[in-house]
């Protein structure tokens, strides 16, 4: 889980606050999905309903504490720094939204719960990540956006929970207007990228610890078996 210490959009140059980790999402998803909006309320609680479209790459900021998973919930807290990047849905900018998906830890698949389309969609943005991404099976969230609008909706529940299973995905129900699931959705995506890094490391540790066993024990043979 996460709570907030310090708000903010663009970053500060006298920000002096220090943090332990350094995390960057990325949102994508089809243009008018409500990637922005729904930054803008993780990071600000704000939300403008005047659709402005974005232009390449933005992005917000956040510093939050975390508390790392644990399966006895003993597990300690962290103090996150969040970059979450905000990215054009339209092909043309295709070419320069896909060059940051290699920098990112974790992704938020929005789509939007009143357009088929970018329901539809969700299988290529799946295909780009897989091609762009920085590994095969990176951390996703798929967010379905709108919720508030229910006279609207055209993707049923059952039909949005039916796709996020079948490519083994969190599902949250969003409204970037109202805050709903908001930021549950950032904090689980959080949850599954500091697992795999606290996974990464522990692995690290246990390779480095059975590398210098067999490097001891081979410095113990070449002793033993000198004829000096």
């Amino acid at each position: 889980m996460g709570d907030s210490t310090a708000n903010g959009g663009t970053h500060s140059a006298n920000a002096t606050a220090e943090y332990d980790y350094l995390i960057k999402f990325l949102a994508l998803g089809d243009s008018g999905v409500g990637k922005t909006s729904f930054l803008y309320q993780y990071t600000d609680s704000t939300f403008n309903n005047k659709f402005i479209s974005t232009v390449g790459i933005d992005f917000r900021e956040k510093r939050i504490v975390h508390k790392l998973p644990s399966q006895d919930g003993t597990g300690r807290n962290q103090r996150i720094h969040l970059q979450l990047w905000d990215t054009a849905g339209q092909e043309r900018f295709r070419s320069l939204t896909t060059a940051f998906f290699r920098d990112a830890m974790g992704f938020i698949l929005v789509f939007d719960l009143t357009n088929e389309q970018s329901f539809l969609n969700i299988c290529n943005w799946l295909a780009q990540l897989q091609t762009h991404a920085y590994c095969d099976n990176p951390d996703i969230v798929l967010c379905g956006n709108k919720a508030d609008i229910e006279d609207q909706r055209v993707i049923t529940d059952a039909r949005a929970k039916d796709m996020a299973e079948k490519y083994s995905l969190p599902y949250f129900e969003t409204s970037a207007a109202t805050g709903q699931n908001v930021t549950e959705t950032v904090n689980c995506l959080l949850d599954k990228v500091m697992v795999r890094m606290e996974t990464t490391v522990d692995q690290t540790h246990s390779s480095l610890r059975q590398s210098q066993r067999v490097g001891g024990e081979v410095d113990e043979a070449g002793k033993s078996s000198c004829a000096c």
